[in-house]
């Protein structure tokens, strides 16, 4: 196993793949170098919503150039789905078990597309295509609450055809809150504020609260599951999120993402969907905004048969009890009454780089008082 340092997890997160980088199901050998054929012919695989009577050539969309292992996809439903459609259930009980239907391991694909454009002089911007191997950990079920950690365990194709190591990467988190009566809502210029909210408006819902790598916030909203034979799915509210990474190391005309997000369970997998308005920054949600675009994305995870997760399993066994301590004082960060804001860097240094290199010194047993290592790092950035 290579575990992946923090300047290799900021080259390797932006952008995994352009159009040609994929990881491919496999298949009989006929099929896969027919559905391989058809990749390599195409001058840029296609997509929806693509401006289609446009006098000028479409944009490329944007990625990097790696290719992963082949992979075997699910084709029968899950036992985690299995699970969900049992008779009897109690709605809170549904919506527990799909949550938990996110957990397992999957091939993550990640696709942004802008489908409209206000200003009058809007140049469409490149779409993102990206992907991902990854494994959704349960960090903790205490029955109303659920805590879903995102490990990236990835093998990529190099010359002649032979895979590297695996390079693991810890991803994004996701806790969810049954009838959560507090938030945190991010506000805009790296600040966020803790949100409360009355009985009534909470009653039967569930909170999702997101987290960056370094499980810093990023947004939170809540909302209700519904559950059907053929899907379960929840939506959030109007969220205000910070630029992901796919777009504030490219994109300098807009501050802040609006939008909804929704989670759908599937038999094979589960799929987020995005519907994201691009803020400029108003200093306040009370002013009337004004918008650059509207982004639709997709992101399908498929769940795999065949896979090894053992490198991230590994790495979750190791660092586990670090991102506990780290997790423990986010905690009490975002308990303080004042407006919780950031700094981007300490010293040219962002903080995931800060806290993946403690991670590691943590494994390999060079980290003598965690908790203290842990509190002097958030003390540069917490504001």
């Amino acid at each position: 196993m290579k575990l992946i340092s923090s300047i290799q997890y900021l080259v390797l997160l932006i952008p995994l793949t352009t159009t040609t980088g994929q990881s491919l199901a496999k298949t009989d050998s006929g099929q896969q170098n027919e559905i391989k054929n058809i990749a390599e012919n195409c001058p840029h695989k296609q997509y929806i919503f693509s401006w289609n009577l446009t006098d000028t050539c479409l944009p490329q969309p944007r990625g990097g150039t790696s290719k992963g292992a082949p992979v075997t996809l699910a084709t029968t439903p899950s036992p985690r789905w299995l699970a969900l459609q049992e008779p009897g259930l109690s709605k809170f009980e549904q919506d527990r078990r799909a949550i938990l239907a996110m957990t397992g391991g999957y091939r993550a694909s990640f696709e942004f597309l802008e489908t409209i454009g206000y200003p009058a002089d809007y140049e469409l911007a490149r779409p993102y295509q990206s992907w991902g191997t990854e494994y959704i950990y349960l960090v903790e079920d205490r029955g109303e609450f659920i805590s879903l950690q995102h490990i990236m365990v990835m093998f990529f194709q190099q010359e002649e055809g032979k895979l590297s190591d695996p390079m693991v990467m810890k991803h994004w988190r996701q806790d969810w809150q049954y009838q959560d009566r507090e938030i945190l809502q991010y506000s805009g210029n790296n600040t966020w504020k803790n949100h409360k909210l009355s009985k009534k408006e909470v009653k039967g819902t569930w909170s999702q609260s997101v987290y960056q790598v370094d499980d810093s916030p990023r947004y939170a909203s809540f909302g209700s599951w519904q559950h059907n034979a053929s899907f379960s799915a929840w939506e959030s509210g109007d969220t205000w999120r910070p630029l992901p990474r796919r777009e504030h190391s490219v994109r300098e005309d807009y501050q802040e993402m609006e939008g909804i997000n929704r989670h759908i369970i599937l038999p094979t997998g589960w799929v987020q969907e995005e519907e994201n308005f691009k803020r400029l920054s108003s200093g306040t949600e009370s002013t009337s905004p004004n918008y650059v675009a509207k982004e639709l994305g997709n992101n399908r995870y498929q769940l795999l048969t065949d896979f090894d997760w053992s490198a991230g399993d590994q790495y979750w066994k190791v660092t586990g009890p670090f991102w506990k301590i780290v997790r423990q004082q986010w905690e009490q960060v975002s308990k303080r009454k004042t407006p919780l804001a950031l700094k981007k860097q300490h010293e040219g240094t962002p903080l995931f780089m800060a806290l993946f290199q403690l991670a590691e010194q943590f494994g390999n047993g060079e980290l003598d008082d965690p908790e203290k290592a842990v509190a002097n790092a958030l003390h540069h950035y917490v504001q």
